[in-house]
């Protein structure tokens, strides 16, 4: 976030972070990256030790007690290590504790939350499935209920933390009833790992690797009805709520994730000689890192508007349609300006010389994974048009139409 907007406790957890990603070994991040560390829980320990995990939930159970302003500027620093890295703290930390202290009781908190933000357990998040991505209501993973516990069957895919994750954020259907509600048919459960629970197939990614990006199987596993989160067939509350964390911290994250190739672009651009002089001289490179950093500043813009709006309780419609900006805007942004980078690298950032091909391989992921953007324009459209036709009946606005000189031409102006 920009500097002058922060508070100094803003700024001290900002310097926190910072030191947290001086300590990161090149060799942890290069591993992670060829598949040998299959999970950094290394490195969620030593967050965990250094209490930077959760900042913005209560010191009772972990947190400090902070709010999004700052959890969008821990995020963004988190990001600067690698998009994958930045994914794995934020699932865990800024998800599944985000559920679990909005929707759970004391006891799960007690028993789940404060160990994971220790940095003692880990936690992944199990929504997507093999035959849905974006289709949520769609899940077919069952829990039939035997009073006491649950029985869960079913799989989930593509799931950050399916190798090494202690616990799972699930969501799986619970009434079978054919003309039930879809949205009154799924319940967030907190599921152990167990008998049952197989990781199945880890994923060749293309980039973020290293997170145990898993298939998950679950079989004849027994869940106890204390594991429920929430209420029975009320997932949908866990899930809108779960759509905050979820895509703003995706869209945060991802700024810091762009940031480094945008100063690796800037430092060699300033040094490398073309022609007899430095190539920032030319306007076909400087022009290309400008639009980088212009992108940059006003992706951090609106991810500051957005956290800000969240923190002061504006009207959740409202605050659905600008998380849903912030991610399709902040995530296709940072794609261009680590693609603005690669190009004024030239040959040398198409090679593993300079950490770039990495970066925009990993950043690729951004538009796709916790709402493609597509979704996010269907988000945004919807809601500003209810947000628009609500306040247009209500009249408390200009009439811009009336400002034309023939704006009374009725024949003219036809709707059917």
């Amino acid at each position: 976030m920009f500097d002058y907007m922060l508070t100094k406790k803003q700024l001290k957890i900002r310097d926190e972070v910072r030191d947290l990603v001086r300590w990161v070994p090149k060799q942890m991040i290069l591993d992670m990256d060829a598949d040998k560390i299959k999970f950094p829980k290394e490195f969620l320990r030593e967050a965990g030790r250094r209490n930077l995990m959760g900042c913005r939930y209560p010191k009772a159970w972990g947190g400090r007690g902070m709010d999004w302003v700052t959890t969008g500027v821990v995020m963004e620093e988190v990001g600067t290590l690698g998009y994958e890295m930045a994914c794995v703290f934020g699932v865990g930390a800024e998800l599944v504790c985000d559920a679990i202290i909005q929707h759970g009781t004391d006891e799960q908190k007690e028993k789940y939350v404060k160990p994971l933000l220790r940095g003692d357990l880990f936690a992944a998040e199990c929504l997507t499935e093999p035959r849905g991505g974006s289709d949520f209501f769609g899940a077919t993973t069952k829990a039939e209920d035997h009073g006491d516990f649950f029985l869960i069957n079913g799989q989930k895919r593509f799931i950050v933390g399916g190798e090494g994750a202690d616990y799972f954020l699930l969501y799986a259907r619970t009434n079978f009833a054919p003309d039930a509600n879809p949205q009154e048919s799924i319940t967030a459960f907190i599921v152990d790992r167990g008998p049952g629970v197989e990781t199945k197939y880890l994923y060749g990614l293309m980039g973020c690797r290293g997170g145990g990006t898993a298939r998950l199987v679950f079989k004849d596993v027994k869940v106890p009805r204390t594991n429920v989160l929430g209420r029975v067939n009320g997932a949908d509350d866990v899930f809108n709520t779960m759509m905050i964390p979820e895509r703003l911290g995706t869209a945060l994250m991802t700024i810091g994730a762009a940031r480094p190739a945008l100063e690796i672009a800037t430092s060699y651009t300033s040094r490398r000689k073309a022609f007899g002089q430095v190539i920032a001289r030319f306007q076909g490179v400087s022009f290309q890192v400008a639009e980088a950093v212009m992108l940059l500043d006003a992706a951090r813009a609106l991810g500051y508007a957005t956290a800000r709006a969240v923190d002061a309780g504006v009207d959740v419609n409202r605050v659905r349609r600008m998380v849903s900006e912030s991610k399709k805007f902040i995530t296709e942004s940072c794609q261009k300006v680590v693609h603005n980078a690669m190009q004024v690298l030239g040959g040398i950032g198409y090679t593993n010389v300079l950490p770039v091909e990495r970066i925009f391989r990993d950043i690729r992921l951004a538009t796709i994974w916790t709402g493609t953007s597509e979704v996010m324009s269907m988000i945004v459209a919807h809601e500003w048009y209810r947000e628009f036709l609500k306040a247009k009946a209500k009249g408390l606005a200009r009439d811009f139409e009336a400002d034309a000189e023939e704006a009374h031409a009725a024949d003219e102006i036809i709707y059917e």
